[in-house]
């Protein structure tokens, strides 16, 4: 059986944090991203593509907000499927776009993802996860005089986001139909922004006001659906510790031991890096070979061995050098 690889991408793969974030800038970088991943697409992999979406879950509160006093609100869980479709469908049809240029005999598909939560998760009494724009400090004072009930977190000296609750994602419900698709081959895109959060209350499912991590959705689903590697892409090649200081070190291969040292001594911050180390540790933990965490262009490179940031089971030496050829490929 082929081996199942889910890619978590960034989202420095679709928005610049310096650009205004465009549909035909996340088009024309969504398009960019996925021809990094052509040596991919033509693998032998099962593949399941994930995405987040805090830069457009921002953009699609503050349009709610504006609109309020015109249409009815939408809640966030609807938000968050809007999202998911209207992301998916994005990467969809450039994928379906790629595949047809680059002839590569695949089929590509969203599926709309519910994730559960628990509704007294923590963290909805300490939201942590950002989401919009980057703001300074001035921008940021205006913006808690506008929308008190706002929170914000300075996740960089200087830039401060806006926070909302993200408890931790428990079960993917539409679990089995993603397995069946990629046991026929089909490219998945799921757990977009992270799924959409929904808690049970009896018999009735409802809609959770929350935000789940991406990284830490992207581990539960690659556990769910028997992934050997789960890649997540960011804006760097490889993670770093005493990241922006003189001494600062790019990591190699490490195991899950030294990667949580590293995360308790606060070397990965809980608004950039952390997420990504805490769910590389998380499906280690629940079996899974390794997880690769690099950028979207070194991602053909990274799964061969030659560059990211492996984290296993325990520390072992860097990998042989091997070339694109050597990645498992279709018939």
């Amino acid at each position: 059986m082929p081996a199942t690889l889910v890619i978590a991408l960034g989202g420095n793969a679709i928005t610049r944090s310096n650009e205004p974030g465009t549909i035909p800038q996340q088009f024309a970088h969504t398009a960019e991203t996925l021809e990094h991943l052509t040596p991919l697409f033509r693998s032998d992999y099962r593949l399941v593509i994930t995405h987040g979406s805090g830069p457009q879950i921002g953009n699609i509160l503050i349009r709610v907000e504006e609109g309020e006093r015109r249409v009815p609100t939408l809640p966030l869980d609807t938000c968050d499927a809007d999202l998911q479709g209207g992301m998916g469908y994005m990467i969809q049809r450039l994928a379906c776009e790629l595949f047809r240029r680059e002839r590569i005999h695949r089929e590509v598909v969203t599926v709309i993802t519910q994730v559960l939560v628990d509704p007294h998760d923590p963290d909805f009494a300490h939201p942590s996860k950002p989401i919009g724009s980057f703001y300074d400090a001035a921008q940021t004072a205006q913006l808690h005089r506008e929308r008190p009930h706002w929170v914000f977190c300075e996740v960089e000296p200087g830039r401060f986001r806006r926070v909302m609750p993200s408890p931790r994602p428990l079960r993917i419900l539409e679990e089995a139909a993603i397995n069946a698709l990629l046991a026929h081959g089909v490219v998945v895109i799921a757990c977009g922004g992270g799924g959409i959060p929904v808690a049970w209350e009896g018999d009735q499912l409802i809609g959770v006001e929350a935000v789940i991590d991406k990284d830490l959705a992207s581990s539960l689903l690659a556990r769910r659906v028997h992934a050997q590697k789960l890649l997540i892409l960011t804006s760097v090649e490889q993670a770093a510790v005493h990241y922006g200081r003189t001494d600062q070190r790019s990591l190699g291969t490490i195991g899950i031991d030294e990667a949580r040292q590293y995360l308790a001594a606060g070397e990965f911050p809980s608004g950039s890096m952390g997420p990504k180390i805490e769910a590389a540790i998380d499906f280690i933990e629940h079996g899974g070979e390794e997880c690769i965490i690099t950028s979207t262009e070194s991602a053909g490179r990274a799964l061969t061995g030659v560059a990211g940031t492996h984290i296993v089971a325990w520390g072992r030496p860097s990998l042989s050098v091997v070339c694109h050829a050597d990645l498992p490929r279709q018939g």
